[in-house]
């Protein structure tokens, strides 16, 4: 899996005209709004919105019901239950241990099954079985498991690799797929992969989203990657394999593709079986295509294979089941499209200076969506299917927006040293002057192949860096998703190369601007973001001030011996370091290799149990800086992985963050 990029969130020292703008603190307060669940007719969902209680870290959260014909919205008192889903036999939901029935719109619930230890619950849509994972012990791992008489022990015996991933180490146990008879009131449920030692939903992210129920309640359709140790490590070869609950039998449904294939959807007629699928084994940034399984026939079509770009967002089935709607990175946003099953027309619906995230319903002629920008967190819009114009239908942040003054963000285009012409974000700063002059912020993005486009966050949040005065400067580098397959593949075995002159030529091409504070330019980024800082820090020749890195990537030989998902780690470096001749990415591309060119103040950022990129690429570069006898600052978190994601630690990174460039910049 991709080195995510980290978007982390919060504080400030020297917020200007505080009252008005955006603050680390009204950050984490701002409302997340999530639908929970959509009627099968489409005509009204459930909604919950969560806001973050920073002295405790929870988050509290209200549901309410929508009307999507007239918009209408009511309070639905769930007390501590958690929707599931809402079919034509009700609205299931989970409290504890039990899963409840409501037929009449949660205003009564009744017991439908004792469900126990499960998570993803999908009850079938004739609502006689239910689909569940659970973490099921396979192997004895632990010293303690293999040697009952040494139950205080701490040992861990591998002997193969996938020993850890993310943030957690192998212990024996695998997510599998379950089903359990409610029919016949059985409480034994049914493991669809038995002992077989592989994942379903995947690790590490894996979801409700990696398996199906068939309409007819017969199949149940589930992703994994039947792979073991090192073959596991370095592949990515995902497949969808068909349950046949009637005959007890399994099919591989894509045995035939050797790269991703995952988040499987039947159509709503039931004929067809639609995925997103990737071709290259062991290339996870590869274009991802929509692909549809034509259930009579047995015959598969790719509907974008000739497209010129990714399906990078999620999709979902038009009602009548002639085409599919999808999200995609486009030109520095993400925007709405649809493809037809009958002609592969892909149709762009949307666009705008915003991302649409995720498709939640169809009702009429209108979809409704989720949309951000760098300004504002998700909400729901509506979407004219002809037009492309959208309405905004809830604002759960109405009165927390009235009190901020947004920033304002602009496209340029850059010319490259290869002549090519790339998209380059610039935020200004509120109430943004364009006859001073500003400290400015290059902004190295992550992945290195994630989309940079229109999208707010509570961790690297650009209407936050604004708001502290700063110009923010965000390329659209080689490797960016929505600028054609070749612009995304290009960055692959060349992580050192043109990306950095990239990255210099957004970093020239700013200084020319009159606004624009040429003498006071830092550089900022996270995971292959850190990796660019690294870079940079040993080539830019004086064009930065100061720089920040978060779980960058700084050694790239130790680094290969270290990470956990050595797909990425192979295909991306072009190989590993014993091969002959050596990979680039372990001499010209290696950034330890430029050290001795570090001359300016540099903060480091790591996370302690980040096992993408392990922590002692952090200390490597915070003690390499040191020994250099440079400024330089440590900021360690024991409990956090390749992200920061609790609320204390969010409001301390950003605190350090924009003090380091207080006083560096």
């Amino acid at each position: 899996m991709k080195l995510k990029h980290i978007l982390l969130a919060t504080a400030a020292p020297f917020l200007m005209n505080a009252q008005n703008v955006m603050t680390p603190e009204t950050l984490w307060k701002l409302n997340k709004m999530s639908v929970s669940a959509v009627s099968p007719d489409q005509s009204s969902l459930i909604y919950k919105v969560g806001k973050v209680d920073l002295k405790t870290e929870k988050t509290n959260s209200n549901s309410f019901f929508l009307n999507l014909k007239t918009s209408a919205t009511e309070n639905l008192d769930l007390g501590k239950k958690s929707i599931i889903q809402w079919d034509k036999n009700g609205i299931y939901a989970q409290e504890g241990e039990m899963i409840y029935l409501s037929k009449d719109q949660g205003k009564t619930w009744t017991d439908f099954y004792k469900i126990g230890e499960a998570d993803n619950i999908r009850i079938s849509p004739d609502g006689k079985k239910i689909a569940f994972s659970k973490s099921v012990k396979l192997v004895d791992i632990l010293g303690k498991d293999k040697y009952k008489d040494t139950p205080k022990s701490t040992a861990q015996i591998y002997t193969d690799l996938d020993i850890r991933h993310w943030d957690k180490w192998n212990e024996g146990s695998y997510n599998h797929v379950f089903v359990v008879n409610v029919a016949v009131n059985s409480s034994e449920a049914q493991d669809l992969l038995k002992d077989e030692k592989f994942y379903s939903p995947q690790m590490p992210f894996g979801g409700v989203e990696d398996f199906v129920w068939s309409p007819d309640s017969r199949y149940i359709v589930y992703v994994c990657k039947k792979k073991t140790g090192a073959e596991y490590a370095l592949s990515t070869n995902t497949d969808l394999y068909s349950y046949d609950l009637k005959f007890n039998k399994t099919t591989n449904l894509t045995e035939a593709n050797k790269g991703y294939d995952v988040n499987p959807k039947f159509s709503p007629d039931g004929k067809y079986l639609a995925w997103q699928s990737m071709k290259t084994d062991g290339y996870e940034s590869d274009k991802q295509d929509l692909k549809v399984l034509d259930l009579a026939s047995n015959v598969t079509k790719n509907l974008t294979e000739n497209w010129d770009e990714s399906v990078s967002g999620s999709f979902d089935w038009k009602q009548d089941s002639s085409s599919l709607y999808f999200s995609a990175a486009f030109r520095g946003t993400q925007q709405l499209f649809s493809v037809s099953l009958k002609s592969l027309k892909v149709s762009q619906i949307t666009t705008g200076n915003f991302d649409v995230d995720d498709l939640i319903a169809q009702n009429n002629n209108k979809l409704f969506v989720t949309r951000t920008d760098f300004n504002h967190n998700a909400d729901l819009f509506s979407v004219d299917q002809k037009s492309g114009n959208m309405t905004q239908v809830t604002e759960v942040n109405k009165e927390n927006y009235a009190k901020i003054t947004p920033s304002k963000s602009e496209l340029k285009m850059v010319k490259t040293t290869d002549g090519k012409e790339m998209g380059v974000w610039f935020i200004y700063p509120p109430n943004f002057d364009p006859s001073k002059k500003y400290p400015t912020l290059l902004y190295c993005q992550g992945g290195p192949q994630s989309a940079l486009t229109q999208f707010f966050s509570v961790r690297w949040n650009f209407a936050l860096m604004a708001a502290n005065g700063y110009i923010i400067v965000a390329p659209n580098r080689r490797g960016m998703p929505g600028w054609g397959v070749d612009w995304n593949a290009s960055i692959s075995k060349d992580w050192g190369g043109q990306p950095m002159k990239d990255y210099l030529s957004a970093t020239d091409f700013a200084k020319t601007l009159p606004y624009v504070d040429g003498d006071r330019m830092g550089c900022v980024g996270a995971s292959y973001g850190g990796y660019s800082v690294y870079m940079l820090a040993g080539i830019h020749q004086n064009r930065f001030k100061t720089f920040i890195a978060h779980d960058g990537l700084y050694d790239m030989k130790s680094w290969y011996g270290t990470t956990e998902e050595l797909w990425f780690a192979k295909w991306d470096l072009g190989g590993a370091p014993w091969d002959k001749p050596t990979p680039k990415s372990y001499t010209e591309f290696n950034p330890s290799n430029y050290v001795q060119n570090w001359n300016k103040p540099i903060m480091i950022v790591q996370g302690g149990i980040d096992f993408r990129v392990p922590y002692e690429q952090g200390q490597e570069a915070f003690q390499s800086a040191k020994l250099r006898g440079l400024k330089t600052k440590f900021l360690y978190f024991p409990n956090e992985n390749h992200w920061v994601l609790h609320p204390q630690n969010g409001l301390v990174w950003q605190r350090e963050f924009f003090s380091w460039l207080k006083e560096t910049l």
